[in-house]
C-alpha cells in the first residue's frame, strides 16, 4: 500500500520507524532482530535508510597512497525485499542523488519494482567526501527535486532511454524537510520555497528530520501551509539515550536541543537515559494531540525503548 493510502486510511494514530543497514561485514540479522521488534508495534511501515560510497586513502608498501572508495552500509534493496516480503510491513526505500547516476537509480528503482516495494523517499543525500568520476555518457540530480521529477517520469512510463511499450513504475514518493532549516539554506523561508519545488515536482508527503521542541513543528507546519505545501508533514522523533548525543546530535544533524532538556541531562548525567524516555514521550503524546498524520521514530541502536515508549502511546 502507498504511504498516502495509509495516511488517508488511517483510522487512528499511526507509527512509523527508520532504520539503518548494518556496516559492511556485519551480519544481517541485527537489523533483522530490530524489524522484530518493531513489528510487535503493528508499524504503518518502515524507512530503510540508504548510504553513497565514501573514500579513504592508505600508504602502499611503496610509500605511494592509494584510495579507496566503499559503501560502508550497504544492503539497503535487499532489507526492504525482507521486509515487505518476508513480513509484509510496507517498506520506504531512501534513495539519493548524490554518489548515484541517473542510470544507477533507474536500475534501483526497477529492482525496487520489480520487488514489490512502491514507496521510496527521494533525497539529495550527504555530500560525498571525494569526487566521483562520472562517464560523459550518464547523468546526475543535483537535487531532491530533481529526483523527483526522474521518478515522476518513471510513474508515467518514461525512462532515460525511449522504449517501446514500457510499463509505469507506480511509485509514492515522499520527502525530507527540516523544521529548524536546513543548515546549508539562508533562511527558513527559502528552505521551504525549497520544499515546495519537490511538492510541485510530484512529492506527496512530508517526513521531518528530527526535532525536540514540538512549537518548532507546528511553527514550520503553518508556514509551510502559507506557502501552498498542502501534502501531510510528519513529524520525525528520537529518544537521546546518553549525554554525548547533546554534542553528537547537533553536530550531525545540525539540530537545536530545547534548554530544559539540556539542562535536566546536565544536572543528571547518569540519568539521561530516564530523560531522553519521558521528553520524547511527552513530545509524542503532544503531537498525537495535535493529530500529525503519523509519528515517525527515528530508531537507529534503540529499538527496545522505541518499543517502550510506543507500547505506553498504543495502551
Amino acid at each position: 500500500m502507498h504511504i498516502i493510502e495509509h495516511l488517508s486510511k488511517a483510522k487512528g494514530p499511526l507509527y512509523s520507524f527508520e532504520i539503518v543497514p548494518p556496516p559492511r561485514g556485519k551480519s544481517g540479522q541485527e537489523i533483522l532482530d530490530v524489524v522484530e521488534t518493531i513489528r510487535a508495534l503493528n508499524p504503518a511501515w518502515i524507512d530503510v535508510t540508504s548510504h553513497s560510497s565514501s573514500a579513504y586513502y592508505r600508504e602502499k608498501m611503496d610509500g605511494s597512497i592509494e584510495r579507496k572508495t566503499y559503501r560502508k552500509r550497504p544492503g539497503t534493496l535487499g532489507i526492504c525485499g525482507i521486509i515487505q516480503n518476508r513480513y509484509q510491513i510496507d517498506t520506504v526505500a531512501h534513495v539519493l542523488c548524490l554518489g548515484f547516476t541517473r542510470e544507477e537509480t533507474e536500475d534501483a528503482l526497477i529492482e525496487l519494482n520489480f520487488l514489490g516495494i512502491h514507496n521510496v523517499l527521494a533525497l539529495r543525500g550527504d555530500t560525498p567526501n571525494f569526487q566521483k568520476s562520472i562517464p560523459k555518457e550518464r547523468t546526475i540530480n543535483q537535487q531532491a527535486a530533481d529526483l523527483v521529477e526522474q521518478i515522476r517520469d518513471l510513474k508515467s512510463g518514461k525512462f532515460l532511454e525511449e522504449l517501446d511499450a514500457s510499463q509505469p513504475l507506480n511509485f509514492c514518493v515522499g520527502v525530507a524537510a527540516y523544521p529548524e532549516k536546513h543548515f546549508e539554506a539562508a533562511s527558513l523561508k527559502l528552505d521551504i520555497q525549497n520544499l515546495k519545488k519537490k511538492v510541485d515536482a510530484g512529492a506527496q508527503y512530508v517526513t521531518t528530520q528530527m526535532f525536540f521542541d514540538n512549537k518548532k513543528y507546528f511553527a514550520f507546519v503553518e508556514l509551510c501551509r502559507e506557502m501552498g505545501i498542502q501534502v501531510p508533514i510528519i513529524p520525525g522523533v528520537k529518544v537521546i539515550r546518553s549525554a554525548a548525543q547533546l554534542r553528537s546530535l547537533p553536530k550531525t544533524f545540525h539540530i537545536d536541543l530545547p534548554d530544559e532538556l539540556v539542562e535536566e541531562i546536565s544536572a543528571s548525567p547518569n540519568h539521561v537515559a530516564e530523560i531522553g524516555e519521558r521528553w520524547a514521550e511527552k513530545q509524542a503524546r503532544e503531537l498525537l494531540a495535535a493529530k500529525v498524520p503519523s509519528l515517525h521514530f527515528y530508531v537507529l541502536n534503540d529499538a527496545p525503548v522505541v518499543a517502550k515508549i510506543v507500547k505506553k502511546l498504543q495502551s
